[in-house]
């Protein structure tokens, strides 16, 4: 759930959780307490890195950005984070502060929707897994 991050990562996540922006708390509003049916985790540490928000059932980061990714060397470095959570396994979807703050309605409806997505994927790999299993006739029939 945390993929190894460190004590150091866990302490930083604390304090960002005791000093959140407004963006990120008007967000958190509308996803605490299971809100949109997922049980949702702000400022989660994963690694040497801290999301904003996680859904450690559907393996979901959401990402508030305030304006200090727009530079040049944030924007390299968010690119390197997010294809390190992607090796994790992890989808990622991100909105600006400016979203978060004036288009509310829109982007809970953006992270529902990836919510609804992903509940079904889940559910079709578990599915498939099924049956994928092992054959009631076991290998008759395969050629070797």
């Amino acid at each position: 759930m945390h993929y190894g991050a460190s004590k150091i990562t866990f302490r930083y996540a604390e304090l960002l959780r005791k000093n959140m922006t407004v963006a990120e708390k008007v967000i958190w509003e509308r996803l605490c307490k299971n809100k949109l049916g997922v049980r949702i985790r702000r400022q989660h540490p994963i690694w040497k890195y801290i999301a904003d928000y996680y859904c450690h059932e559907l393996k979901f980061i959401i990402e508030i950005d305030g304006g200090i990714h727009l530079s040049k060397e944030n924007k390299e470095y968010d690119i390197g984070r997010e294809n390190t959570l992607y090796e994790f396994g992890l989808e990622v979807i991100r909105f600006t502060n400016d979203q978060a703050i004036n288009e509310t309605d829109h982007v809970i409806e953006a992270i529902e929707e990836k919510i609804t997505d992903l509940k079904k994927n889940k559910f079709k790999s578990i599915i498939n897994e099924e049956k994928l299993g092992k054959s009631p006739l076991g290998d008759l029939g395969a050629s070797k």
